[in-house]
């Protein structure tokens, strides 16, 4: 059978079990909608909680961005780790037990306000429509090669998809549509990899395969032979660091604070029973996590060089060590096709070669050899994962395989981002602020309305990107690092936050993050208004625009705390209501709906 019509069975397959899931779990009341009834097991939560932490950025980004950047390319799985640890230890008991589901309900309710309840939606809004961006940008490159259209039809198709299972299941289908994609996207993930691993070194693990020695009988380790390989060619050494380490520090701590700071997560932790729940959930996550987090360097390591190899075939200089264009493989045809991977033949020799041009140093050694330029002029990072079983000629079953777990991985994430975005539209905004009489069923319908908003948004927003999917989520990171994570840990640890420190702060945090990721990626990611180029050379102090959530996130810290001191102090019960938060016996029960 062909690749097309196994990929047409597979992908066809797991939507119809998605949408089957989202059928009969439908959402019938507001309390299922916003968070599935509070049944949820906290094994089965767990595993919903990592594919909807999961995003395209993780299974179909991150180690494309592994494989090109290697050693500095590490902060991604350090920040999204850690954050994740941090937001189980510090944020999650405590706002479960406070009982409200959103994080613009604990924010307005603990600040007393509701105009900081208004900024905290805000903060929400921003922060998750570009989180979904990134979705939409994976979403488009998968189904863009799978089922041969272009990217932005794929983007269209995603659209279609998750509109019908997330605005008709709400949370409680979600929830378990999630738990089937967590199935879905750690077996896509896992499999080729395993099947890599054994090619080139021998070891079925590939996180024992990534340390290990090549099988080729050279004797050579996997990370060696992939220095020499890339150094070779006038690139970096790949396991050593090329960023400046403030900057890795920073991209690493935003990273980590905006995931503790991220809405569809939090309120994951109130679709169980009991705060011990919640923690347990929290626990079983990071588990299920873990197992994809330490495949992917491997995956990234091993994509670099089977794809060096592919066009690299012999010794480089060597007049016909360069694959030759008329019998280029065909995974690199069918991937042109989308718009992601291309090449020219400068120096009409008929072969293609790929090499860093923009090293002087080799640029004159690649003159010598009668190069005329890298010729392989795209390579978009986010096609690495989905192309490895490709490039690495495994079977079709496999191929498709990850076009489904890739799906999976983004639309899973997209559903739950899209809830937080219409839980704060229809929840916060219409019954919390404007219309606090409205009817249950009224408020649904308003939900439901928001979250096809939120889509369309989103999906026009994911055909002009501002980077690779990866590279949007980080900015989504740092925009909620800078703005929602102080809020909620001043608010939980500090009895003297009140209400005027936490809206300056927030203000501050993300007005400062937003023009500083603008003023590089171009205002609200309109493609040619930016204000100066996106290069180290630009950034203040080698700070990047993915990295600046931290320094936001302080500026917020600061201005709070300051603003606070100096201002009323917040009412005596809301004292009272800090200190009885912050001992996590018992379970509040969210309320407000």
């Amino acid at each position: 059978m062909d690749l097309q019509t196994i990929t047409y069975i597979v992908v066809g397959a797991t939507f119809a079990l998605y949408i089957g899931i989202a059928i009969w779990a439908r959402a019938a009341t507001t309390g299922e909608f916003y968070v599935a009834g509070k049944g949820i097991h906290p094994v089965a939560n767990g595993m919903a909680t990592a594919a909807d932490w999961m995003s395209a950025a993780s299974f179909i980004s991150m180690a494309g961005l592994i494989a090109f950047k290697g050693y500095d390319a590490s902060v991604y799985l350090m920040g999204w780790t850690g954050g994740y640890v941090l937001l189980a230890l510090l944020l999650a008991p405590y706002l479960r037990k406070f009982g409200k589901f959103t994080v613009p309900e604990f924010i307005g309710d603990r600040y007393y306000s509701q105009t900081a309840r208004l900024v905290a939606v805000v903060c929400l809004i921003v922060a998750s429509i570009t989180y979904v961006i990134g979705q939409m940008k994976g979403v488009g490159v998968a189904f863009g090669r799978f089922l041969e259209v272009p990217f932005e039809t794929g983007v269209i198709i995603g659209m279609a998809i998750v509109f019908i299972y997330a605005v008709l299941g709400g949370m409680k289908g979600i929830t378990y549509t999630q738990i089937a994609q967590y199935v879905v996207l750690i077996f896509a993930y896992t499999i080729p990899a395993i099947f890599i691993s054994l090619q080139l070194t021998g070891n079925p693990l590939p996180q024992l395969g990534l340390g290990s020695a090549m099988a080729d009988g050279s004797g050579l380790m996997l990370l060696d032979k992939l220095d020499q390989t890339v150094q070779d060619l006038g690139f970096s050494a790949y396991t050593v660091q090329a960023d400046s380490t403030l900057n890795i520090f920073l991209l690493t701590l935003s990273l980590m604070i905006g995931t503790a700071g991220l809405p569809h997560v939090i309120i994951r932790f109130f679709t169980v029973p009991k705060v011990k729940d919640a923690r347990s959930s929290a626990g079983w996550a990071l588990v299920f996590i873990a197992i994809l987090y330490t495949t992917a360097p491997a995956v990234g390591a091993m994509a670099r060089l089977n794809l060096i190899e592919t066009i690299q075939t012999g010794p480089v200089g060597e007049q016909t060590a360069n694959v030759e264009i008329a019998q280029l493989p065909e995974w690199m045809t069918r991937w042109q096709a989308t718009g992601l991977l291309g090449w020219e033949d400068k120096n009409g020799d008929g072969r293609l070669q790929y090499y860093n041009d923009a090293n002087p140093e080799f640029a004159a050694q690649a003159e010598a050899y009668g190069w005329q330029g890298n010729e392989l002029t795209n390579v978009d990072r986010d096609i690495m994962v989905l192309a490895n079983p490709e490039i690495a000629k495994l079977p079709n079953w496999v191929i498709a395989l990850v076009a489904a777990g890739g799906l999976a991985a983004a639309l899973s994430t997209a559903a739950g981002l899209l809830l937080a975005i219409s839980s704060a539209i229809s929840h916060d905004l219409l019954k919390g602020v404007f219309m606090p009489r409205i009817s249950e069923k009224a408020e649904l319908m308003a939900g439901r309305i928001a979250m096809a908003g939120a889509i369309l948004v989103a999906g026009w927003l994911g055909i002009n990107p501002p980077g690779f999917a990866a590279q949007v989520v980080a900015l989504a990171f740092g925009l909620a690092a800078s703005s929602i994570f102080p809020a909620l840990m001043m608010g939980i640890f500090y009895k003297r936050a009140n209400s005027a420190g936490a809206i300056a702060g927030m203000l501050s945090g993300l007005t400062v993050t937003l023009v500083y990721i603008f003023w590089f990626k171009g205002w609200f990611f309109v493609p040619g208004t930016e204000m100066a180029a996106n290069v180290p050379a630009n950034w203040f102090m080698g700070i990047s625009p993915e990295a600046f959530g931290a320094v936001g996130a302080m500026i917020n810290f600061i201005v709070a705390f300051v603003v606070a001191k100096v201002t009323a102090p917040p009412p005596e019960h809301i004292q009272h209501l800090v200190e009885d938060i912050r001992v996590p016996i018992g379970a509040g029960q969210a309320t407000g709906h």
